[in-house]
């Protein structure tokens, strides 16, 4: 069996009487990627936000690589190996795409509360910065100021970002959000070449490119998982069907 990168287990939010997240269970294994969807107010990005710290959960446990890192903050997730890009990007416009990249490499690495010169000077550092920035096809515009990107070049920047941290799992919270069709392809493209080496968990309203991706889906409704599986096995269910696709399901 492939490695269990991110393992939850019985999560749940609550706020006040609202139980945005009620008892969820997941998994996502090394090699795959792993889907979450559902309507709009299913507990999506509550979830995200929980399995990434970003939320403390009201109760259940998430484990990285076995090991339970429930409670514990982003930062400290970061060093674990979980790497999260988010629905809005955030990039430092001001600087370039190599700074950019740099300074996320520059968080896991020995000193990383070191300033700008120390990680300007950390050779390993710097490799890692390009190596990232190649792996999602940004090497020609390394030295553009991230604001001049397009905002399909400023995704591109934030996964870039996101890898130079050498996660083990990576989330990642509706990447095709206000892209064009071909902005679109080149982002399902990079998406898919993730998960060699590393598991991906992905939020995402586009059904087209979440079939296209998926390995294993994951659906929600009103808080729960109503039905998780294989892409076609779930595409068949009755329950996903009428809950979020529709009655007759994509096709």
């Amino acid at each position: 069996m492939p490695e269990v990168a991110l393992a939850a287990e019985g999560l749940e939010k609550r706020f006040g009487g609202l139980r945005a997240v009620a008892g969820v269970s997941l998994d996502v294994h090394v090699g795959e990627i792993h889907a979450v969807i559902g309507p709009n107010g299913a507990g999506k990005s509550t979830l995200i936000n929980l399995l990434s710290g970003e939320l403390s959960a009201s109760a259940g446990t998430v484990r990285l690589s076995g090991r339970d890192v429930s409670g514990l903050a982003p930062d400290r997730l970061g060093l674990a190996g979980l790497g999260r890009s988010y629905q809005k990007t955030t990039i430092f416009l001001p600087f370039t795409v190599f700074e950019n990249v740099r300074l996320a490499a520059q968080a896991r690495a020995p000193g990383r509360l070191r300033m700008f010169g120390g990680a300007g000077r950390d050779a390993a550092v710097a490799a890692r910065a390009r190596e990232a920035v190649a792996t999602v096809g940004l090497e020609a515009r390394g030295d553009v100021g991230a604001g001049l990107l397009s905002h399909g070049e400023q995704r591109q920047l934030e996964i870039a970002m996101v890898l130079a941290t050498d996660p083990t799992i990576v989330l990642l919270d509706e990447p095709l959000a206000g892209m064009g069709q071909a902005e679109a392809a080149g982002m399902i493209a990079l998406i898919r070449s993730l998960k060699a080496g590393r598991a991906v968990l992905i939020v995402e309203h586009d059904m087209d490119a979440v079939f296209a991706l998926a390995d294993r889906l994951t659906v929600m409704a009103d808080g729960r998982v109503i039905a998780s599986g294989a892409p076609e096995e779930v595409r068949r269910d009755p329950a996903v069907r009428t809950a979020y696709l529709g009655e007759d399901g994509p096709a």
